[in-house]
């Protein structure tokens, strides 16, 4: 650790801070590649990919020579089968079984400092992948790790940073959490269908990803989406299930990424719109039926005949045991829509129910009957979202 950051002792120490705050700590590990300067490269060349003269001419962007006690060595950069190698960056060679038995044990050290980890590029070294990027065939990792951490850390968290649709793959190596990131990107384009059709996968599968808007490897939300569209996405990401994952900086509405190479960022003035629409959207992730509760995505049906805008809104309720109930519903497009929403609750008839809109000021006291027969009626303007408290009177 850096100890200009206070090193070991001094990660110890904000671990039991956060313990007494009832918050755990997770920390970056980086399992595709190492630095340059790390001790392996001298002391263990071996476990890293090497190269030869012909890979150096034919493709310099992804080799370079390394001084060792063994003399000078030609070793790969790390790198994912689509882009150059990162020059700041050595190979780990997955391939050796040395390697990844240095590896697991890197793991089972870091896992006695925290209580889980984000694995970068978690993709990178299946066998598949690690294969069409070197040509080697390793034999797999994550299902050899991830036990033998968990032998002595029972509780241990694992979350992959992970594209290319290899979610599920992830999420069956082991992983308790893989990256959302197609969600991200639906929602960036901002087209609603494809979003709905993502929310259909099974809660078996949606329960273990991890949505959000931002992160270090991404444009800052404030900056790539306007204020409505940014309110509108964000209650579509993190009032669905799964892990919910908030950046440094998002709630203020920093809109200047930081390189992760620096240890601060410059001073933004706070976004007062986004730090009061965050405030409330906690406020709601905190309910009792987000936190515990079941999940259900809903019906959006024309409100009448050629009236095409219903498929512009997204809908899902949230219930749990003890009767607290959420509605939540969003227009996903730049025009005004209509549309009635189908509700699952089968209590509606025989008297009015309140619909408190905990995101804003409204409130609505609808038929139970006309609920129960017809659902929701909704005629919002573009990008206009809820999130109803439902009670009855």
């Amino acid at each position: 650790m850096n100890g200009a950051l206070g090193g070991e002792a001094a990660l110890a120490r904000l671990r039991e801070r956060l313990g007494r705050r009832g918050l755990r700590l997770m920390l970056d590990f980086v399992p595709n590649h190492m630095a340059p300067d790390h001790p392996w490269a001298t002391q263990h060349p071996d476990y890293f990919v090497p190269g030869t003269e012909a890979d150096l001419a034919h493709a310099p962007q992804n080799y370079c020579r390394v001084k060792t006690p063994h003399g000078s060595l030609l070793r790969a950069y790390g790198r994912d089968p689509y882009f150059p190698g990162w020059p700041d960056t050595l190979q780990l060679n997955y391939g050796n079984p040395a390697t990844q038995d240095a590896m697991v044990g890197e793991l089972v050290r870091i896992a006695g400092q925290c209580d889980g980890v984000r694995c970068d590029m978690a993709m990178l070294i299946l066998p598949e992948v690690f294969e069409r990027t070197w040509g080697i065939r390793p034999e797999p990792f994550w299902p050899k790790a991830i036990p033998a951490v968990r032998q002595r850390h029972p509780a241990f968290l694992f979350m992959a940073e992970v594209y290319w649709d290899l979610e599920w793959t992830m999420q069956h190596q082991g992983f308790d959490y893989a990256y959302d990131k197609r969600l991200y990107d639906r929602l960036r384009e901002g087209h609603l269908r494809p979003v709905r059709e993502h929310l259909y996968a099974g809660l078996d599968y949606q329960d273990r990803l991890a949505r959000f808007l931002e992160n270090h490897d991404e444009p800052r939300a404030a900056a790539s989406f306007p204020p409505e569209i940014h309110e509108a996405a964000a209650v579509i990401t993190f009032l669905s299930p799964g892990l919910r994952f908030f950046h440094q900086g998002q709630f203020e509405g920093r809109q200047k990424r930081i390189s992760p190479h620096l240890i601060r960022g410059p001073d933004e003035p706070i976004d007062q719109r986004l730090e009061q629409f965050y405030d409330r959207l906690l406020d709601v992730v905190r309910r009792p039926a987000v936190r515990q509760g079941q999940w259900q995505l809903l019906d959006c049906v024309p409100a009448w005949d050629g009236n095409g805008s219903a498929d512009d809104f997204i809908a899902y309720a949230w219930q749990d045991a003890g009767g607290d109930r959420l509605l939540v519903t969003v227009n996903y497009a730049p025009h005004h829509s209509q549309c009635y929403v189908r509700l699952p609750f089968p209590d509606f008839g025989g008297g009015q129910w309140r619909l408190r809109d905990l995101l804003g000021d409204a409130a609505y006291d609808p038929d139970g009957n006309d609920l129960q027969s017809r659902g929701l009626y909704l005629d919002v303007p573009p990008w206009h979202r809820h999130a109803f408290a439902m009670e009855k009177l």
